[in-house]
């Protein structure tokens, strides 16, 4: 029996165990929506976002918090243009997603007809791979790869864009259980003489640091970490999208190292004469000055992309491969040696020195003022959710301070746009989240420069009575932009100030949620209490000390040694 090219879709989608998709209709796409309702009511739960951004970061926000990819399904011309930055926002994080885009008819391609545009060259650098598929008889093919590209190897976000003609064909549905992609295999083993080598290096090392990255998340090997940890005893420091693949209160986590990391961190990889990168790629934000980055250690750098490896840091042992095979190859050799308590014996000057480095200059804030304290707001989100909710973020200050103060001991609860840094992220992202996972607490921590990116989702939480809660930390600023600018452009606040801005606790109320606002230090914990005993969405408004600054800083082009402290 024959079907059209929007059944064809959403049935592979269904082989695929998608259960949820995100997305906007439009004309281009109308056959596949018509299908939804029509036959696959039962079969998905469609999220109907107000904006294509929004649903590519929703898409991405259930990625991140479930391992699996997201789903999101737009219409022609803007409706894809629209979707570019959540595109850019996952393949900048390694973040699976499978999009889906509407597209003119096959014979007007080319001649500029109505709501036409080149998505697939518009989106080339920008997603892992993508396809226009042109005949219907190639479509389930086309997803399956689709599907296989985005979650194998290094993820990353597919784009499919879909003649309507294409849609609207019929053709038989052949649907692969596997698929080989001749150009495409990811090397997932390590080479044994590579963890040979390795394993001696970690044996030698007086004063080891383990930098661990998204990779560990994406890997899934958080427990091999903590275990090599518990043999070798080397203390762990995380990148912003590794947070929660070691635990945050482990006595052996140093938090977040590079510009805003904590002082015990950047000053440990410094002293290093070991460093075991895991699933990280030395970005510019971690590493500062890269010919002072950890320049009296050997560097051993596990990761699943060969193209990382080198890219901005010489390492000493390369090992291309999936970070859990690695690790578990890597416990083995140790294991066999009975090296690892040799290892114990040699760090233990080292252990003494982190630990005076965390007594020396710990995460501080005023704890006097009845100015509310961002950082204070975190730590009382923190302790009130007993660490356990799912955290986004937008991208400023409001993120620096999520990263410092709220301890993830869990992977996938910490999601927010590392390498892009995309402001009006995080609210969504929380949508995507809270969809995957109905009854756990979902926070999106947000300034009130960002959250107005894509605060039309407002709408959306209230349509699906989703609980999800947004912190606002509002100083009336651009914050992090006015930070450096009061640091390095003499106090002159160049179109920083947003001090014209909505009420938020009426707007709130505006879309059917519930607007809450705390104006001193006193007011914050009930405030708190009470959004989390709310069913629906809540907005809280912190009125915060308008120059607070995120501190440690790195200055630009600086080691990451030189910390302005205060």
């Amino acid at each position: 029996m024959k079907i059209n090219g929007a059944q064809i879709l959403l049935r592979a989608l269904k082989e695929e165990g998608v259960d949820t998709i995100f997305g906007y209709p439009g004309g281009a796409v109308i056959d596949i929506f018509d299908a939804i309702v029509r036959y696959f009511s039962d079969d998905f739960k469609f999220i109907l976002v107000r904006h294509e951004q929004a649903a590519v970061h929703a898409a991405d926000g259930y990625a991140r918090a479930t391992g699996k990819p997201g789903v999101c399904l737009v219409t022609s011309g803007p409706g894809g243009t629209n979707t570019v930055t959540g595109l850019a926002t996952a393949y900048m994080d390694s973040i699976p997603l499978v999009v889906f885009t509407g597209q003119v008819p096959t014979p007007l391609i080319g001649n500029d007809a109505f709501q036409e545009a080149d998505i697939v060259g518009i989106t080339r650098p920008c997603t892992k791979h993508n396809y226009l598929v042109p005949k219907v008889e190639e479509l389930a093919h086309t997803i399956k790869e689709a599907f296989t590209i985005a979650s194998t190897g290094r993820p990353g976000p597919v784009l499919l864009d879909l003649p309507k003609d294409m849609i609207q064909a019929k053709t038989k549905f052949d649907y692969p259980k596997s698929i080989e992609i001749p150009t495409y295999k990811p090397t997932l083993k390590a080479h044994p003489p590579s963890i040979a080598r390795a394993a001696e290096l970690i044996r030698r090392a007086k004063r080891p640091v383990i930098y661990a990255g998204g990779g560990v998340l994406t890997s899934g090997c958080h427990r091999e970490l903590l275990t090599f940890v518990q043999m070798t005893g080397f203390p762990v420091t995380m990148t912003l999208m590794g947070l929660g693949c070691f635990p945050g209160t482990h006595p052996l986590s140093l938090g977040m190292l590079g510009m805003h990391g904590t002082y015990r961190a950047n000053m440990a990889v410094n002293h290093s004469d070991l460093l075991l990168a895991i699933g990280a790629r030395f970005d510019d934000r971690v590493t500062g000055r890269v010919e002072d980055f950890a320049k009296d250690a050997n560097i051993i750098h596990i990761d699943i992309d060969p193209t990382s490896i080198q890219k901005n840091i010489k390492v000493d042992v390369p090992i291309v491969c999936d970070a859990k095979d690695a690790l578990e190859r890597l416990i083995e050799a140790l294991t066999l040696e009975g090296r690892h308590k040799e290892t114990e014996e040699h760090t233990r000057n080292w252990h003494a020195q982190v630990n005076a480095w965390r007594n020396e200059q710990r995460l501080r804030f005023d704890r006097t003022s009845d100015i509310i304290k961002p950082q204070y707001v975190v730590e009382k989100l923190y302790e009130l959710t007993q660490g356990k909710a799912i955290i986004s973020t937008e991208v400023g200050q409001n993120q620096m301070w999520a990263a410092q103060y709220y301890l993830f001991d869990t992977p996938r609860t910490f999601l927010t746009s590392g390498g892009l840094g995309t402001m009006g992220y995080g609210f969504p992202a929380a949508i995507g989240a809270q969809i995957a996972f109905p009854d756990k607490v979902v926070i999106d921590i947000a300034g009130d420069g960002s959250i107005q990116m894509n605060i039309q989702e407002l709408a959306t939480v209230k349509q699906y009575n989703l609980p999800v809660k947004i912190a606002i930390l509002n100083n009336g600023y651009l914050g992090m932009v006015r930070q450096w600018q009061e640091r390095f452009y003499d106090n002159l606040y160049a179109h920083t100030d947003i001090m014209v801005a909505p009420d938020f606790v009426k707007l709130a109320e505006a879309y059917g949620a519930l607007g809450l606002r705390a104006t001193k230090t006193s007011e914050v914990e009930p405030l708190i209490l009470r959004a989390l005993e709310t069913r629906g969405p809540v907005i809280m408004d912190f009125v915060v000390d308008r120059e607070e600054g995120v501190y440690p800083m790195v200055p630009a082009g600086a080691p990451i040694k030189e910390m302005i402290l205060v």
